[in-house]
């Protein structure tokens, strides 16, 4: 059996004033990470090691984490807050003239 295509992960690159190096990151293992001078052998070494965690994971049976692009997503969350915030945000959208649903929306794909 073959994985998904390392390539199609979350990858991230960033100084880090803390390394002064590059590090590069992959949201679907936040345990890994790879330091490098150079900007893009930081992410070619972090792809390599995502590459050899898949086989492992692979050879042993475990399952591998599906890339974020390639997940279905059905567009509902839930949200639980306070009722001083809920109260907020519904004055908020009595204000903007929509729905609380869609004042909410707007707020969390603004943040």
């Amino acid at each position: 059996m073959s994985g998904p295509d390392v390539r199609r992960y979350s990858h991230r690159v960033q100084w880090s004033p803390e390394d002064d190096e590059y590090v590069a990151t992959v949201l679907e293992f936040p345990s890994l990470s790879w330091l490098d001078q150079d900007q893009t052998k930081s992410l070619e070494g972090l792809v390599a090691v995502v590459a050899d965690v898949v086989h492992d994971l692979i050879a042993a049976g475990e399952e591998v984490p599906q890339p974020f692009t390639e997940r279905s997503y059905s567009g509902t969350i839930y949200v639980r807050t306070s009722a001083e915030v809920h109260r907020r945000l519904v004055m908020e959208a009595a204000e903007n003239h929509v729905s609380l649903n869609q004042w909410a929306a707007q707020r969390l794909a603004s943040a």
